[in-house]
């Protein structure tokens, strides 16, 4: 707990300490420094009905960001970057309720229908970047607390899934890797594209969300990534060392993604479709996942969003369906979901805005689930604050 409070303390102070500078900087006409923040939180009604349990909770998402960039540094500039949410505080441990989400623990035991709270610290790290000749840079980045060169952008972050407070069933064929303890990364980019190389701790977060765990530097990936017009594409893979420890594996993970961003119908328009694979290399188990997403500004202060996904996944072992002794012959499944959703801007001030939202979501429930979950339905309706 001292520890987590110095970290906060670091990630309140040096943002501080840093833009004070900028504003120094700025007086002596010589702009060194940047900084830049943005967040987001949202106060959701949550709703989940499936077969034998129906969720009904308000509760609060959220996330903030502060970057500090310096140029002219050693010929190339440093950013030094940081991230926190409040999660652990206005979630319960268990988490958000969400029809077939998996993924990380809650008194030892695996997560079955509920996204996990993030980490207080989600993000503490820095990165250099400098130039060579021609259009070539090269970076290297070292992280407390960060993502690897492994997957598409994290769906929080996303221009597809703006609005979207729902964490995609596919997150932990994708992007989870997105807060990972004591990463190192190495780059080097030519004009649109961009070869990424990373080593990291594997296991994915404690229960703990206000503790760093840091361990071994055990897991790699690669990325190679391109943009073309309103286009950015990206494939990757990487091995993770022993990343849950409820399952007694390592995983090797692939995605390929692509991003759109552009104009539909005359309106801003940012679309993704991506694909993921998991493999569990000691019992030689493989999972897909595919999703595609966009959000459509439909006219001034109007958003529609959707995501639509189809992910393998084992549900029956998780959560314990089974009778004790009983092995069922059909332990992975494939689940399909379909959201829909609308947000409004109700309000803009000098300081961020907020807007009145929700969606609703249908499933495709496969066979071996029916039993248990029937046909599930969820919807949020929420208020969102955010910045930038």
């Amino acid at each position: 707990m001292r520890f987590a409070g110095l970290i906060l303390a670091v990630l309140l102070v040096v943002p501080a300490r840093a833009f004070a500078q900028h504003e120094h900087n700025m007086a002596a006409m010589v702009p060194k420094w940047s900084v830049s923040f943005d967040g987001e939180a949202y106060l959701i009604g949550n709703l989940q009905e499936r077969k034998f349990t129906d969720f009904h909770q308000l509760e609060g998402l959220n996330w903030f960001m502060a970057e500090v960039t310096r140029g002219g540094v050693g010929g190339g500039s440093l950013m030094i970057h940081s991230m926190l949410s409040l999660e652990p505080f206005t979630l319960r441990k268990l988490g958000s309720a969400e029809v077939f989400q998996t993924g990380e623990t809650y008194q030892q035991q695996a997560l079955v229908d509920y996204q996990h709270p993030h980490d207080l610290i989600m993000g503490l790290g820095a990165m250099y970047q400098w130039p060579a000749m021609g259009s070539t840079q090269y970076s290297f980045a070292a992280s407390l607390v960060g993502e690897p060169a492994l997957g598409p952008e994290v769906f929080m972050h996303r221009p597809s899934a703006e609005s979207n407070p729902t964490a995609p069933l596919s997150h932990h064929h994708l992007d989870s890797t997105h807060i990972s303890h004591g990463v190192f990364t190495v780059g080097v980019s030519h004009g649109s594209f961009e070869i990424e190389g990373s080593a990291f701790h594997g296991r994915e977060p404690d229960e703990d969300r206000l503790n760093l765990e840091l361990g071994p530097i055990d897991s790699y990936s690669g990325r190679f990534s391109w943009r073309w017009s309103g286009w950015k594409m990206q494939v990757s893979g990487g091995h993770l060392k022993f990343p849950d420890p409820t399952e007694f594996t390592d995983e090797n993970r692939f995605t390929a993604s692509a991003a759109y961003t552009g104009e539909l119908l005359q309106h801003k328009f940012d679309g993704l479709l991506a694909f993921g694979l998991n493999r569990e290399t000691a019992l030689n188990i493989t999972s897909p996942a595919w999703l595609a997403e966009g959000a459509w500004h439909i006219r001034s202060g109007q958003l529609l969003y959707g995501r639509a996904e189809l992910v393998n996944q084992d549900i029956l072992t998780l959560g314990g369906y089974d009778p004790p002794g009983f092995v069922h012959p059909h332990v992975l499944s494939d689940i399909g979901a379909f959201t829909l959703g609308y947000e409004r801007t109700v309000k803009q001030l000098s300081f961020g805005r907020f807007g009145l939202g929700g969606d609703a979501t249908v499933y495709y429930t496969p066979p071996n689930l029916m039993d248990s979950y029937g046909h599930p339905f969820s919807a949020h309706v929420y208020l969102r604050y955010w910045f930038d």
